[in-house]
């Protein structure tokens, strides 16, 4: 992978968030990309970034984040972010 920097709360958020609406709980919500990325959105505006610049980085950043205590907390913070998008959406 070539990068300069990156998020790696971008990447978690982004593929939690997908796992999430393909789950039997969220089926009843929009599922389009503008939804998605306004889920995406929400959930980053509020947990912190975490920026590295190296593939070391980003393996090191990963696995910290990839804690059962760390994806709870990060998913109350998406799952809130759906609820918020299910009651405004913006499409």
């Amino acid at each position: 992978m070539k990068f300069s920097y990156v998020n790696v709360m971008e990447e978690v958020v982004s593929t939690l968030v997908n796992v999430l609406m393909m789950s039997p709980d969220y089926q009843t919500f929009c599922n389009c990309q503008k939804c998605r990325n306004d889920i995406i959105a929400i959930s980053l505006n509020t947990l912190p970034s975490h920026y590295v610049t190296t593939e070391d980085g980003r393996k090191m950043v990963y696995e910290q984040l990839n804690t059962q205590e760390n994806r709870t907390w990060i998913n109350k913070r998406i799952i809130s972010a759906i609820h918020l998008v299910g009651k405004y959406p913006k499409h």
